[in-house]
């Protein structure tokens, strides 16, 4: 059994190592200190922490303003709030302008759990994909969370990072190298793809060992960055495998599915494809695990779609 830990967590963690070797690292929070972990950055550095209150939109162009004297500000809050919420300061300000600013957007995918449809942002790797110089990039455990943190504050322009409140399994290790936009292979296999973020990752590898008890061998990719995307990957997987699942805790429209069945197409290599997503639908209250099983975001799941494909 995996160690089970939130993707939040290892965010919190890199701020602090960030917050330790670079003096423009600033943190800033909407009345959400102790739930996005940043209250560790507080303690630690008070002089480079804001606390602006419930005022989302106002910690957006507060960071801007950060960001054009030099900082480099990371601004937390739940993800509902950061990418509707906040939308046209995040369009018009930062990105218009490419300014450095890191949006934390924790509380992400229906395992927010008991807080509910209002709170289970489903649609905000659509809306971030969308915006000229955003870079998205979706964690799929709390070590790959803290690495994709650090690169996050050494990179320039504006990133979105995808966090999850709710514990998850560790399936990657704090030693491994972080590249942006480069996916990583997980599971080898030629008879079908499963392409995963977040979350999913996790199923997709439990999908991809079931599966090879009964002579399927699916190969496993964690698609960390859905923008930019690894292009090159997902094309060698169309071509290799002929086949594609893709697995997200995100709408099915405007998410990774449909960043995927994108690169296929106007790269000349369309291919069969299933995705394993929430059907556009709100979510409802329940435990991460009850929501997961319902709105059918499982293993099983998964393999239910490779079987049909393969058929």
């Amino acid at each position: 059994m995996a160690d089970q830990k939130p993707t939040r967590a290892g965010y919190s963690e890199a701020l602090v190592e960030l917050g330790k070797s670079d003096n423009r690292i600033w943190v800033l929070t909407a009345d959400l200190a102790e739930s996005t972990m940043v209250d560790k950055f507080e303690k630690l550095y008070p002089e480079r922490f804001v606390q602006v209150g419930i005022a989302e939109q106002n910690m957006c162009n507060v960071a801007s303003g950060l960001a054009i004297a030099g900082k480099t500000p990371f601004w937390s809050t739940y993800g509902a709030f950061a990418s509707c919420r906040s939308l046209d300061m995040i369009r018009v300000t930062v990105c218009y302008s490419d300014l450095n600013v890191k949006i934390a957007a924790g509380h992400c995918g229906v395992t927010v759990g008991p807080d509910g449809a209002t709170h289970q942002i489903l649609e905000d790797i659509a809306i971030m994909r969308a915006l000229p110089n955003m870079q998205v990039i979706v964690p799929c455990d709390y070590h790959e969370a803290y690495n994709a943190s650090l690169v996050a504050g050494e990179i320039s322009g504006p990133v979105y990072l995808r966090l999850g409140r709710a514990p998850s399994p560790v399936i990657t290790n704090r030693e491994d190298i972080f590249t942006l936009g480069k996916a990583k292979t997980l599971r080898d296999g030629d008879d079908i793809a499963i392409i995963a973020c977040g979350q999913m990752v996790s199923e997709a590898l439990i999908a991809s060992d079931d599966l090879a008890k009964e002579g399927i061998h699916a190969r496993v990719i964690n698609m960390h960055t859905l923008k930019p995307i690894d292009t090159e990957t997902i094309v060698k997987c169309a071509k290799e495998c002929g086949k594609i699942v893709t697995a997200e805790e995100h709408q099915i429209y405007g998410g990774l599915g449909s960043a995927v069945a994108h690169e296929c197409a106007v790269n000349g290599v369309p291919v069969p494809m299933k995705m394993v997503a929430m059907q556009d639908k709100f979510g409802q209250s329940g435990t991460p695990d009850e929501l997961l099983t319902y709105f059918g975001l499982r293993a099983t799941n998964i393999i239910e779609q490779v079987k049909l494909l393969l058929k």
